[in-house]
């Protein structure tokens, strides 16, 4: 057993991330403030904040120093709910439940849910310009970019309800939700100054971790519960879209996932105890219910 209490760590990092997306996000009434209302109802709430606690942990695993961690940690954050609220609009998936209550568009309109996600983007990009750091701005945009997470997307819905390959999934999975984890764990590096080998032992450890939440999120999406996700069950299988269950079963894509993991933690090898929090994050990934 893992003597981290990772479900410790994560609840005590969501409360000073919480924190701090709260005094960043413009007040509710601020003019025009249906925007503004719609970015924190997005935002705020129920979300586990996986991407900035990695980057979190990372940073504190290299024992960094820069202050500017928690706005860049924040900024994956708001990338991150953005990418959701466009993800859920009715020209993408068509969801109308997340964390637990309903889409941004359902609560509002259509309209607003799209300018919410560009605001929360442009917003996300202004937190990194502070942090004094172009390297990190670029690593940042490339990742949710044509290359990363928007082309991910891309492949995701071109490749519904059609056949698709093993080759083209790991493309979706590890673009689409892959590139957003590791560039926060890259990012949580070059904060704190990281080498050139420890840099490249960290991408892989957020890669192989990326890409194993992804066929996580896939094994829920059929077996878990709509109340512990938030959101609906069933939806991949309904859409036809292109998961890790629909290709291999769930019981093979749970041990890809549980062999990404074990790869992303002998990643970890050379930093010894100092990286425990980050095997204990990995561990977490397979462990999930939501």
């Amino acid at each position: 057993m893992n003597p981290i209490d990772v479900e410790q760590y994560l609840a005590d990092r969501k409360i000073i991330i919480d924190r701090a997306l709260d005094g960043i996000l413009p007040l509710p009434d601020t003019y025009p403030s249906s925007i503004h209302q719609a970015m924190r109802y997005s935002v705020l709430g129920d979300g586990k904040r996986f991407r900035p606690i990695v980057a979190l942990a990372v940073f504190e695993a290299m024992r960094g120093t820069d202050r500017m961690i928690m706005q860049a940690a924040c900024a994956l954050e708001l990338i991150h709910a953005y990418s959701l609220i466009h993800d859920d609009l009715p020209c993408m998936d068509d969801d109308d439940l997340r964390r637990g209550k309903p889409t941004l568009h359902k609560a509002f309109n259509e309209a607003v849910a799209v300018l919410a996600g560009d605001a929360l983007s442009a917003l996300a990009f202004e937190l990194l310009a502070a942090t004094g750091r172009p390297d990190i701005i670029r690593e940042v945009a490339r990742a949710i970019g044509p290359q990363g997470m928007v082309g991910g997307q891309v492949v995701d819905i071109q490749s519904e309800g059609r056949p698709f390959v093993s080759e083209e999934l790991e493309y979706i999975h590890s673009h689409k939700t892959g590139a957003l984890i590791t560039v926060a764990a890259r990012v949580g590096a070059m904060l704190a100054e990281a080498g050139s080998e420890e840099l490249t032992a960290l991408t892989c450890y957020g890669e192989k971790m990326g890409l194993a939440f992804q066929i996580i999120d896939d094994v829920l999406n059929i077996a878990g519960k709509k109340e512990t996700m938030g959101k609906n069950a069933g939806t991949d299988q309904e859409k036809r879209k292109a998961t890790y269950p629909a290709l291999f079963g769930v019981a093979q894509s749970q041990r890809e996932a549980q062999r990404l993991i074990a790869e992303a933690e002998q990643a970890l090898d050379p930093f010894g105890s100092s990286a425990s929090i980050l095997r204990a994050l990995a561990d977490f990934v397979i462990e999930r219910a939501r």
